[in-house]
């Protein structure tokens, strides 16, 4: 824990080995009025050290993407203001969802389309320049 981080934490009745066991009797279970009176200390001494436990996500809010240069420069690009980047990518992954449900719905009736040419595959995509290597000319 950082020097700032201990400093703003209020100063608490329990020595950190009693506060950390007082955290691991709160794991098993413990009532924080037990644990109060297992150290002698006022409940609110016991509350303090219980504040500053970790308790575990279930599930992350958000993630790291690891992408080319290319593709951040994309995103970068597409921000509205400055809407952070997970904003932008929500955004834009909507978009795509909704563009594919479009074209999936337009597509039942067409057959599928087909396979692309090997000249075609071989060409930089042209949405995204700079994402695929480029091709010999």
């Amino acid at each position: 824990m950082s020097r700032r981080t201990q400093a703003l934490r209020p100063d608490i009745a329990l020595e950190p080995k009693e506060a950390a066991k007082a955290r691991a009797f709160r794991r098993q279970g413990m009532a924080p009025g037990e644990i109060a009176q297992r150290f002698n200390v006022p409940v609110e001494e016991v509350e303090k050290a219980l504040v500053q436990m970790r308790s575990p996500r279930p599930e992350s809010t958000r993630g790291t993407l690891n992408v080319t240069l290319a593709a951040h420069r994309f995103v970068l690009a597409e921000r509205q203001g400055e809407e952070p980047l997970w904003q932008t990518m929500d955004r834009l992954l909507d978009e795509l969802i909704r563009l594919r449900q479009g074209a999936s719905r337009q597509g039942a009736a067409k057959p599928a389309p087909a396979a692309r040419k090997p000249r075609d595959a071989a060409r930089a995509d042209e949405l995204l320049p700079g994402l695929l290597p480029e091709a010999p000319h």
